[in-house]
């Protein structure tokens, strides 16, 4: 089994800053792409930022310049650092990885259980 922990979220004003974790644990064989969505209420869920396995980053145009995505491969772990936040970055962030458990698998991709960022005065 694999599991994705996140942690970090909580509340801030805007303009604050916080970091997100999201540690992999269990068999895995293999890691590929890990990343981070959110969903605000009433909204779909949004890719926020993502990272390949070689260090290649992708944002979301609104997080661009204010948010700063890495990974740590001997730990299986990926951060989200989110500086100047905003009201409307307010959502549930979901870490993901898409890995491989075991050797002649395919790859599947695992969720966090989310965590709550709430950005308000």
């Amino acid at each position: 089994q694999v599991q994705l922990v996140e942690s970090g979220g909580g509340l801030v004003q805007p303009g604050g800053s916080l970091r997100l974790s999201c540690a992999a644990s269990g068999s895995i064989f293999s890691m590929y792409a890990m990343g981070w969505y959110r969903q605000a209420p009433g909204k779909q869920r949004e890719l926020v930022a993502a990272i390949s396995s070689g260090g290649t980053t992708t944002y979301v145009g609104s997080v661009k310049g204010r948010f700063t995505i890495w990974r740590d491969n001997a730990k299986n772990t990926v951060y989200l650092q989110m500086n100047s936040l905003k009201l409307e970055d307010t959502a549930v962030y979901y870490c993901y990885a898409d890995l491989v458990r075991t050797y002649g698998l395919g790859s599947e991709r695992y969720w966090g259980q989310g965590t709550q960022v709430t950005v308000s005065s």
